[in-house]
């Protein structure tokens, strides 16, 4: 016997029809390209993304044609996330960190009709343009008297803002099968070229429902949430979507993203919450003990992308009063996977237990399912001891790559995320290396994560980095990289020391390397891989 509910698909535009019904006053505030600060309602979102539509359609976008952007965070790219997936078209959002052929590659496998992008980019699209297969017309997010000069280039250039003008705010909405194509993010493609991962309606909405549950990201109408989480890494991380259901104020950083400018808009805008990769925060944290500040509205910030160092976790709930949300997912996962928020025998821990769980991934979110498998591909215990690699399903994992040139990834079912993890008996998820990470030394493993956290503890490291590098005798050793704070004066004996008692003595490194900076990929995680090639032989010539 079927229930007798309405049969209603789950589509991307309703989110907005809900923020413009329920919440039509709440603000949206954004630091645009231009340099000044942009406010309005979700009213006028509403509006203005309807007004998109009609001018996607005279743009002669169809259902299922994709529409690339190029853009920061701010409300015309909030615009255009609904006015595209809305109309039934597909949003593509093309990371502008990666390199040009990578990015032209992708406008060209996704075969982009239409690309719209901030005025940051023209050089970029000037670059493109020439190496792009088939031409596309280009949309300059900005209005008339900010338009470009003219250009040899042969490609269409249009006005955002005239485009908008032209067209009304009179739009249905289709009802489309939830099933449709909503969404297209690539991989960032450290290793061969990227892959384009295709989300549907019904797994974005069920997505946005999970990651806004209080033991999630535990989002609701009374945060100011401030994404520097870019909205072209998947979708920052789903934030524009929870914002317009929970009826949040959101708060957009644009370009801007050093910790000074960081800093004076969560302030200004009293921002309660808010979410990036450890690289940005080590900026924002910076500024703040630099010049002895702290924060008079922000209570908890998502760190995700990356491992969170214990060091920033307790130096954001020790000296800001600012809970750490450690968290996990992938582009194929949509992309929240895990959320390390305590349960409640937790809370009563001391201090550094309570760290010591923080620094793991955490617990599944509903909806993803995840176990860990030994080489033999059998499921290993969740005892807090045994590691294996980690593997996801659900309704918003990826079960292929779009194009289909590749053959299915899953196993048995489950998607295979490349991460070496273990698993306590609570549920709680730690990752101890990427499966190409894992250092083996003497036939043992060794985690570089946990070689990484340790010595982003001492006080004068500003982040580490640990790989293997090849050895004589012990076939791989870790090799430690370090940039160090400013005005420190650490040395390499003094690291080494630090690391007696607190991890086994055959896992701590036998080499440190100073450097001035890392390698960071277009997503903010540091390029092991370039670390790899270039320091693999250290111990075999040093």
């Amino acid at each position: 016997m079927y229930g007798l509910m309405m049969q209603q698909p789950l589509l991307v535009a309703s989110l907005l029809t809900h923020a413009e019904r329920h919440h039509a006053g709440q603000e949206i505030v954004s630091r645009r390209v231009e340099g000044d600060i942009h406010r309005y309602r979700y009213l006028d979102l509403a509006q203005r993304a309807r007004k998109l539509a009609n001018a996607l359609a005279g743009l002669g976008i169809a259902q299922g044609e994709r529409v690339g952007t190029l853009a920061w965070n701010g409300y015309r790219h909030m615009e255009l996330y609904f006015a595209v997936s809305g109309s039934g078209a597909v949003l593509h959002t093309l990371n502008p960190r990666l390199h040009v052929d990578q990015i032209a590659y992708i406008i060209d496998h996704a075969d982009d009709r239409v690309i719209f992008f901030d005025l940051t980019f023209l050089p970029l699209i000037e670059s493109v343009a020439s190496r792009i297969k088939s031409p596309r017309v280009f949309v300059a997010m900005t209005d008339r008297a900010n338009m470009p000069a003219m250009h040899d280039l042969p490609i269409m250039l249009l006005c955002y803002e005239d485009l908008i003008d032209g067209h009304n705010d009179d739009f249905a909405w289709p009802l489309l099968d939830e099933n449709h194509a909503s969404s297209l993010c690539y991989t960032s493609g450290t290793t061969g070229n990227p892959k384009g991962v295709l989300y549907s309606h019904r797994s974005t909405l069920l997505h946005t429902y999970a990651a806004a549950l209080p033991d999630s990201l535990n989002c609701s109408a009374r945060d100011v949430i401030l994404p520097v989480v870019p909205m072209f890494h998947v979708n920052a991380w789903g934030l524009p979507y929870i914002a317009c259901m929970v009826g949040a104020k959101l708060v957009f950083p644009g370009p801007a993203l050093d910790g000074k400018s960081l800093y004076e808009l969560i302030e200004a805008e009293q921002v309660t919450l808010s979410a990036g990769v450890p690289t940005v925060w080590q900026g924002l944290l910076r500024h703040a003990a630099e010049r002895g500040t702290t924060f008079t509205s922000m209570r908890r910030t998502i760190v995700g992308g990356a491992p969170c160092p214990t060091a920033m976790t307790a130096e954001f709930q020790e000296r800001y009063q600012v809970d750490v949300l450690h968290a996990w997912g992938m582009t194929e996962l949509s992309p929240v996977g895990t959320v390390c928020s305590f349960k409640g025998h937790h809370l009563s821990l001391p201090a550094q237990q309570r760290y010591a769980i923080q620094a793991r991934q955490g617990r599944a979110v509903f909806g993803i399912d995840m176990r860990i498998v030994g080489p033999d591909g059998k499921e290993l215990p969740w005892d807090s001891q045994a590691t294996g690699d980690l593997q996801v399903r659900g309704p918003w994992v990826t079960s292929g790559y779009f194009g289909g040139e590749d053959a299915s990834p899953l196993c048995d079912g489950w998607f295979p995320t490349g991460d070496v993890a273990k698993i306590d008996p609570d549920g709680f998820m730690q990752i101890t290396d990427r499966s190409k990470d894992v250092i083996k030394s003497g036939g043992e493993w060794i985690s570089s994560i946990d070689i990484e956290n340790v010595a982003c503890l001492h006080p004068g490291v500003a982040s580490a980095v640990c790989i293997a590098a090849r050895h004589p005798k012990w076939d791989e050793r870790p090799l430690l990289l370090i940039v160090k704070k400013p005005e420190s004066v650490l040395g390499t004996d003094e690291l080494l020391e630090f690391f007696d008692g607190r991890v086994a003595k055959w896992w701590k490194p036998d080499a440190v390397v100073f450097v001035e900076a890392l390698p960071l990929g277009a997503t903010g995680k540091v390029l092991k891989n370039q670390l790899r090639d270039q320091f693999r032989d250290y111990y075999l010539t040093a």
